[in-house]
């Protein structure tokens, strides 16, 4: 039985994150037989051999400006190797013509296509893993060294698409090639060249309103945290050209000025840290691993929506479209107002006093905790705190799925052993747990209090967060209708 087969036979409760898992994340010798005729090259090739390239980029995958980077330049690579075989599509940046419909009976053409322009996406995105790229497609008995760009063949319509979108992108305001700035030599790929400089220092916190870099690590190791890609707001967009159309609400609760409502938002956070329950813990690590939350969310989607593999691809296009534009708007508003983390409010508030709050892994709630001792639960991100991130790539991701696949319901089913947390190991969950997300709008509303359930955001940022996610997903979901009707 084929994977598609075998999905398609299976009930969507028992589609879980393990078995998307095990069929997805499996080794690359698997795919020598792989049926290109019937089978999705996307899942079941490009995927297997992409994710470790991405986490090694970002280990948990939590890095969304890099990890989102890579997925949607890869998405956008299927979609448009695979234009010229829909009857009306055009690509982002080709436009191929039309092959007759009788190349599109099976997937045979389509992953020829999508396998080629993966090639060219992946070694513009991680070019040190060129073996890897090679391997790939001769695990499903391509041939790396076909540069063909014939346009009445898949492989040269997926090298002409490939290499379209390269050179659309490497040099489109992400800095990937580290030559911002005419730099020739020692470049530094994805480095600022904004001249971002925080206000205060890890070691001082001069403004109580503002970010403030962490130092970070363990046993005698330290880091000082740098503002992850703030160029990332200076990045071309795919569905808006100008990320000043989305803007927040200014963070007034963060400005210390307003003291009494200063202290209240740092409360807040400290109660939430002293009443966590496995299962927000286990919810709080699901979303911020952007590959098991947004990405295997998307596939689970996919099997039980039983989407082609054509469909399949215009879907993950768009979710990971959407985040990525998101992300852009996100940026300019983080760098905009510059506001302070919870860690940072709430040893400014306290010192020395003692707070009730999670002690650290394995310790539970404790009682004697000095303010300026509190840290999160998940490790704090290296960007300022206004607006959420994490809660406008789920509001993105979830109200394109609902705009693409016409429903609200989901059915997402993620087991969670005993003792499997990554922050905690071996002590949460204490028993087995299932998180399960009926309809996207549980899926996009967990992953916005899992963030302050964590301690990373205020309250009042996750609000900020969505409305931006979800109105730039309306704008994605419209710039994917124009280029499946041609325009």
């Amino acid at each position: 039985m084929s994977k598609p087969e075998l999905f398609h036979s299976l009930h969507p409760r028992i589609l879980t994150l393990s078995l998307i898992l095990c069929m997805v994340i499996i080794p690359a010798k698997a795919n020598e037989h792989h049926d290109l005729a019937n089978g999705n090259a996307a899942i079941e090739v490009v995927i297997p051999f992409a994710i470790p390239a991405i986490f090694e980029v970002s280990p948990t995958a939590s890095d969304a400006t890099l990890v989102l980077r890579a997925t949607t330049l890869i998405t956008n690579s299927w979609f448009d190797a695979v234009a010229p075989y829909h009857p009306t599509a055009v690509g982002v940046y080709s436009n191929l013509g039309r092959r007759p419909a009788n190349e599109s009976e099976d997937n045979t053409n389509l992953n020829i296509a999508l396998l080629y322009a993966s090639y060219h996406a992946l070694n513009s995105l991680f070019p040190h893993r060129n073996s890897d790229w090679r391997a790939m497609l001769e695990s499903v008995g391509l041939d790396p060294e076909n540069t063909s760009t014939d346009l009445t063949e898949p492989a040269g319509i997926g090298n002409s698409a490939g290499m379209a979108l390269v050179a659309a992108r490497e040099n489109d305001g992400m800095n990937q090639l580290g030559n911002e700035g005419d730099r020739t030599y020692h470049r530094a790929p994805y480095a600022d060249y904004t001249d971002y400089a925080p206000v205060n220092t890890a070691y001082e916190l001069s403004d109580p309103s503002r970010w403030q870099p962490a130092m970070t690590g363990s046993n005698g190791l330290f880091k000082i945290q740098q503002f992850v890609t703030p160029q990332m707001r200076l990045t071309e967009p795919y569905s808006y050209h100008n990320p000043k159309r989305f803007r927040a609400r200014p963070p007034v609760k963060s400005n210390v000025r307003n003291y009494g409502a200063y202290r209240q938002q740092a409360d807040e956070v400290l109660q939430a840290s002293a009443s966590m329950t496995d299962e927000q813990k286990a919810k709080a690590e699901l979303f911020d691993n952007k590959i098991n939350s947004l990405g295997f969310s998307a596939v689970f989607a996919a099997f039980s929506q039983q989407l082609s593999l054509a469909e399949f691809i215009q879907y993950d296009f768009l979710t990971n479209m959407a985040a990525f534009d998101t992300a852009i708007a996100i940026w300019q508003e983080k760098e905009r107002f510059d506001a302070v983390r919870p860690f940072s409010a709430i040893a400014y508030i306290y010192g020395d006093e003692l707070v009730t709050a999670w002690g650290g892994p394995g310790q539970g709630t404790v009682y004697d905790l000095k303010g300026s001792e509190w840290t999160s639960y998940l490790p704090v991100a290296d960007h300022p705190e206004y607006p959420s991130a994490s809660a406008s790539f789920c509001a993105a991701h979830a109200e394109a799925s609902r705009l693409y696949l016409g429903s609200d319901q989901l059915g997402y089913v993620v087991p969670v052993p005993q003792g499997s947390s990554r922050i905690e190991p071996g002590f949460t969950p204490t028993e087995d747990l299932e998180l399960v997300f009926p309809t996207w709008s549980d899926f996009e509303q967990n992953c916005s209090m899992s963030r302050f359930w964590s301690g990373v955001h205020f309250l009042s940022s996750l609000p900020a967060g969505e409305r931006i996610g979800n109105r730039v997903a309306g704008y994605a979901y419209r710039f994917l209708d124009a280029k499946l009707k041609g325009e």
